[in-house]
């Protein structure tokens, strides 16, 4: 036997379930919606805080560039300006700048700055340290005289006086030693300011192995031309006479080293020579004297005297630089000193050399 449900039950039912599966439709529904919304609202807040960051970034680097921050400042340009001017302008922008270095300079005067580190419109902090190189003008002073010095000696001389060496070059030369200065470039005595270029010509030397020629019975000016050919220095030339016995005035009487003897490269020859027939001996020398003045940073005054038989005279009466050198041709009669003095105090005292002993008076 069926048992009937009412249809009204059925369809009670049915409502039930449909009403269930819609509001689970629903709720899902709404579940996704508010998901999606979350999302968007995370997007959105660090899309803001990134434009907030940059905003930021950016407007303190315009308050930097235009005012800068508390403590930093824009370094001004110092190059240019006195050094007193540059030291006032450190004390009120609270930096400590030092002169690091003097320079010569032909562009700046005198105590203007050259450089400086760091560099302007540089950013820094108050109390930086600030490197200044200021010029110490240009100074002009006398080319010393380097003629017949080292090589060496000159290096050191340059070194001293702020000079550069720009070219060396050798030549041969029987007069100054190898590897000494022949000439120079500029000129001793002309003007020249720290910097400048120097050029030198060094010598290779003279000859070694050289043997002394026979200059005995020649005339003095047919000696002098045969040592000129020869590569051979005259010394002391003394003129002597013997009385009406006496040769010819000018002849050669005797030479030291005599002839045949191994020279070395600066070895000169004396010669004695007939002063010509006469009541009395007179010695007459004639040298070639190289005076040299001390270095020093100034001129000095510089006399030279002479004392002979004749008695004391005064050859030479002037100024020169430190370090300047000049040749003297003395002609003395009998026993002689030269003296040499630097503002009055006396430098050196020269007995003028050896000469060769007299020949036997010849008889009448």
């Amino acid at each position: 036997m069926y048992s009937a449900t009412p249809i009204s039950t059925r369809l009670r039912s049915r409502r039930w379930r449909d009403s269930v599966s819609q509001r689970a439709e629903s709720s899902s529904e709404r579940g996704w919606a508010i998901s999606d919304l979350f999302d968007r609202d995370w997007l959105l807040a660090l899309a803001v805080g990134a434009l907030a960051a940059v905003a930021m970034w950016y407007g303190r680097s315009v308050f930097e560039f235009m005012g800068g921050s508390a403590g930093t400042l824009m370094l001004p340009a110092f190059v240019g300006q006195t050094l007193p001017d540059v030291l006032d302008e450190c004390r009120r922008l609270h930096v400590q700048c030092t002169a690091i270095a003097h320079q010569p300079s032909d562009r700046f005067p005198k105590d203007v700055i050259m450089s400086q580190e760091p560099a302007a419109s540089a950013r820094v902090r108050e109390g930086r340290a600030v490197s200044l190189v200021v010029s110490s003008g240009m100074r002009i002073f006398s080319m010393p005289d380097l003629r017949f010095e080292s090589l060496r000696d000159v290096q050191l001389v340059l070194a001293r006086m702020h000079l550069r060496l720009a070219e060396s070059r050798n030549s041969e030369n029987d007069d100054v030693p190898a590897n000494a200065v022949v000439s120079q470039m500029p000129m001793p005595g002309s003007s020249v300011h720290e910097g400048s270029e120097v050029r030198l010509v060094l010598s290779n030397g003279p000859p070694a192995d050289r043997i002394a020629p026979s200059l005995v019975d020649l005339s003095i000016d047919a000696a002098r031309q045969r040592a000129t050919r020869e590569h051979i220095r005259l010394g002391q030339i003394v003129w002597s006479s013997f009385g009406p016995g006496s040769p010819s005035r000018g002849t050669v009487l005797r030479q030291a080293p005599a002839a045949g003897k191994p020279l070395n490269p600066f070895d000169t020859i004396s010669l004695q020579v007939s002063a010509g027939p006469g009541d009395a001996i007179t010695v007459v020398r004639q040298a070639q004297v190289a005076i040299r003045i001390p270095p020093r940073d100034d001129a000095a005054r510089v006399r030279v005297q002479l004392r002979d038989t004749t008695g004391t005279r005064t050859i030479f009466d002037g100024f020169a630089q430190g370090g300047q050198k000049f040749d003297l041709n003395v002609t003395a009669v009998g026993a002689a000193t030269l003296d040499t003095y630097i503002n009055e105090e006396l430098l050196d005292s020269t007995v003028l050399g050896n000469e060769p002993s007299p020949i036997p008076t010849r008889s009448r």
